[in-house]
């Protein structure tokens, strides 16, 4: 059985426009903002920039993270969704959360193949 992010702190996630993620233990990565969703009280974001030295990659090359909820910082392993239902999902959430006339160019860019394939599950360590 997969670990599972306490309730509120998958409520934090939710409610947060950003998530601050640090991607890989050895990297020296900053933290940036990515679009969180949470589906089924599991916590996913989409890499819309996919460059080779971004977060999806980093994680790729090294599962071990921290991500930014509020003031705490939670240690984590990125999975890769790869269901296409759970991806589905996915970009439901995104439609669902980030309404605004403003979000809708990435709300649809987040739709595309290559971004489909970048959807990471962030589980607590």
């Amino acid at each position: 059985m997969r670990k599972r992010f306490s309730r509120p702190v998958v409520k934090a996630i939710d409610e947060a426009s950003i998530l601050g993620v640090k991607a890989g233990a050895a990297s020296d990565h900053r933290f940036v903002g990515v679009w969180p969703v949470v589906v089924d009280g599991r916590v996913y974001a989409r890499s819309w920039t996919l460059r080779p030295d971004g977060w999806y990659h980093t994680f790729l090359a090294d599962p071990r993270g921290i991500i930014q909820v509020g003031a705490r910082q939670v240690r984590v392993r990125a999975v890769r969704a790869r269901s296409e239902r759970v991806r589905d999902k996915v970009e439901e959430a995104y439609a669902a959360k980030y309404d605004t006339r403003a979000s809708q160019k990435y709300v649809r860019g987040f739709k595309t193949a290559r971004r489909r394939e970048a959807t990471m599950e962030f589980i607590p360590r």
